[in-house]
């Protein structure tokens, strides 16, 4: 017997539609939905251990997001037929859902947790990502585990000035905002997207418009819970508490905690301080009672640390660095670094510091995209590296980090559309983070942009971020520009905001409090734009403008478009003329179809070489025109005329027969020309009774009077 099935529908206003439904698919997991738009359907599950491990203090919480290729109807990539590690674009799905539901989990709540989603069946009109996070949340919403506040994702796009929630990837192509919103029914969570120059006005707008959207999904789930009888919380244990050894950890470290806190100092220095403070707490107890409850004492320390930094914020408007709410750290920058990069940047702000390096290439450089639910290419895509030394740590190296992709995607999209669309490189920008001290992503973005400077990449205008972060009691609250480490993990918010000196092109933002005011995120976005400015007159004081060509010992890149019938003839057989021609010459030639046309691009660092190729390239495709004079070169003689080869196009050949020579009738070929010999033909076309090319030397030169017969 087929199970009862309950759905919900979620009008979008404009013909389409969203459901949800539950009771049917992955009835063991503690909670299971299919949500659908179009055909596009995905399944969400969300499973918790019923116990937590001893000595968990965080919720091990686990998002996962696929895309099953068999949902578009496709074979995986590959020798290996099988879906295999996450692509970056579901990575960034993962990210995107995880940020959103991770505070909203109770705070002592330290079970193992999974949320899976997948991808099962794709609609290429519906982009599935935007719908993993409403996925995630009505699976915990029918299921028993601890979770209050429910949530959904929406994107925002803005099509010929109207704003559209959920767009199809065509209709993204023509907007020029791309954000993802994050919310609960109260307040704005996440947010995350690319912009071309927007106003903040313009984004607090799209904002507003998402959560609205997302108002109404969530009080779908409601109606889903509700219809499918809405399961009792279950009981778990929380955290150990003792009040007592609170308020002597208090009493002992607050006001040294704090005296350090205003005073302001550097990163190793404030720590060494901390530490010893903490050391000091500890020797209040006894070793007896360490071994009981060191883990308290441990975790009140951090609660007092914690109260005492952001009360020093709060009432002095001090921060930990000494710096006010509105101060940018000291930077300096230097760009041509690296000698042999084809272009490199150093960006340091503060205790943070990031070297870019660009590499330009061909076409065929391109990053592949081949997911389920895309497929295309990019020819500007930017890596982040975070090594563990930059915050003078040893940890295992474990390949590329979620986090990773997270921040080398947010400076790409920063980036990516002050890019000429007539570049004819394809640009990879390569982020190496060698100290980090807050907001590596916001330094890879102005480090990107001197070294995309550097190389002679003609940026059409120069990108700074910054990082803005909050501190609030409920009444208070202390916006600050460009925070620290300590600041973003201590504080309520961390708000990075990317843009030129016109408009925002990019942004990421996590809430870590319920309930942000709408007026505290317009001053968080005027704030940031006053320190944009700042770093971005920073950047333009080390390189205002791009160099107006690329490094010598950098390749360029000329582009030649030719007739498609012509690309088999500048090939060869087997490649073999393309070969030859890019080993003689030094360069790489890529040749690609487009509508019919051959669109070359030649790649070297020697003039010479490229040269060679775009006069072999007008060799090939040289057509002569009927009528016209042309320069040629004598290259063999027959005895029934000479062989000549154009000279503007070295191998094309035709025979100059002997009765074009001259008007007078030529006995001997070489009575009129020898080898070598360089002169002007004129071109007479097809000869129809040899069906072969006809060129004619005496055609230009004047035919000489008929001498008159004597009687």
């Amino acid at each position: 017997m087929i199970p009862q099935l309950f759905v919900e529908k979620i009008d979008l206003g404009d013909g389409r539609s969203i459901t949800i439904e539950t009771g049917r698919l992955a009835k063991q997991a503690d909670g299971s939905v299919v949500v659908r738009m179009g055909d596009t359907m995905i399944l969400a599950t969300a499973v918790s251990a019923r116990t937590s491990n001893p000595g968990v203090d965080f919720l091990p919480l686990t998002v996962d997001y696929r895309e099953k290729f068999a949902a578009a109807g496709r074979f995986p990539g590959g020798f290996f037929k099988r879906e295999a590690r996450p692509s970056d674009s579901e990575v960034l799905t993962m990210r995107l859902v995880d940020r959103v539901l991770r505070p909203l989990f109770p705070d002592d709540y330290h079970a193992e947790t999974q949320v899976m989603i997948q991808l099962m069946s794709h609609d290429e009109t519906v982009m599935p990502d935007a719908l993993a996070g409403l996925a995630a949340s009505a699976a915990l919403a029918v299921s028993d585990i601890p979770f209050y506040n429910l949530i959904s994702e929406v994107r925002v796009a803005r099509i010929d000035g109207k704003l559209v929630i959920n767009p199809s990837r065509e209709e993204l192509e023509k907007s020029d905002i791309d954000m993802m919103i994050g919310a609960s029914m109260d307040s704005v969570a996440m947010v995350e997207g690319e912009m071309k120059e927007i106003s903040e006005a313009e984004m607090i707008e799209a904002i507003k418009f998402a959560h609205e959207a997302i108002k109404v999904q969530i009080q779908a789930q409601y109606r889903l819970q509700e219809a499918f009888g809405k399961k009792e919380i279950r009981t778990y244990e929380g955290e150990r508490e003792n009040e007592e050894i609170y308020a002597k950890v208090k009493a002992a470290a607050y006001d040294k905690i704090y005296a350090i806190a205003k005073v302001g100092s550097a990163k190793h220095e404030r720590g060494a301080a901390f530490a010893e403070v903490k050391e000091e707490v500890k020797a209040l107890f006894t070793e007896e009672e360490l071994a009981a409850d060191g883990d308290l004492v441990s975790k009140y320390f951090y609660k007092t640390n914690k109260e005492a930094v952001r009360n020093v914020v709060l009432e002095l408007g001090i921060r930990l660095d000494g710096r006010k709410t509105t101060d940018i750290r000291p930077i300096w920058c230097e760009t041509d670094y690296l000698p042999r990069v084809h272009g490199s940047s150093l960006f340091t702000r503060g205790e943070t510091q990031a070297l870019a390096t660009v590499t330009l290439g061909t076409s065929r450089e391109a990053n592949q995209i081949d997911s389920p639910s895309e497929q295309g290419e990019e020819k500007f895509y930017l890596h982040y590296n975070f090594p563990p030394f930059s915050t003078g740590e040893a940890k295992p190296l474990r390949g590329t980090s979620r986090r990773e992709v997270g921040h080398g995607n947010l400076a790409q999209r920063a980036l990516k559309n002050m890019i000429p669309a007539d570049c004819p490189y394809t640009i990879r920008v390569v982020s190496e983070v060698l100290e980090s001290n807050g907001s590596s992503s916001m330094a890879t973005v102005c480090a990107g942009t001197m070294a995309l400077m550097d190389a002679g990449v003609q940026m059409v205008k120069p990108v700074s971020g910054i990082a803005m972060g909050l501190i609030t009691d409920g009444e208070k609250f202390a916006v600050l520009s460009d925070i620290l480490g300590d600041e973003d993990h201590l504080g309520d918010m961390d708000f990075k905001v990317t843009g030129t000196a016109d408009g925002i092109t990019a942004c990421q933002m996590d809430i870590k409090i319920d309930g942000l005011r709408y007026d505290i995120m317009e001053q968080a976005l005027a704030q940031a734009r006053d320190g944009r400015l700042h770093i971005l007159g920073k950047l333009t004081e080390t390189i205002a403008t791009p160099r107006a060509d690329v490094k010598a010992h950098a390749p360029k890149i000329i582009t030649r478009t030719i007739p498609g019938n012509f690309i088999g003839a500048l090939i060869g057989p087997g490649g073999k003329v393309i070969q030859e021609l890019q080993k003689a010459t030094g360069t790489t030639i890529v040749i690609n179809e487009v509508d019919e046309q051959g669109v070359i691009e030649i790649l070297g660092t020697d003039p010479a070489g490229i040269e060679a190729v775009l006069a072999k390239i007008a060799s090939i495709t040289f057509k002569p025109q009927m009528g016209e004079a042309y320069e040629v070169k004598v290259i063999k003689m027959l005895d029934f005329g000479a062989v000549v080869e154009y000279t503007a196009a070295p191998g094309n050949e035709v025979l100059l027969h002997v009765s074009e020579l001259a008007w007078e009738r030529t006995e001997n070929v070489a009575d009129v020309v020898k080898m070598g010999d360089v002169f002007q033909v004129k071109y007479l076309g097809v000869d129809p009774k040899t069906k072969k090319e006809k060129v004619s030397k005496k055609a230009l030169v004047p035919r000489p009077p008929r001498e008159e017969k004597k009687e």
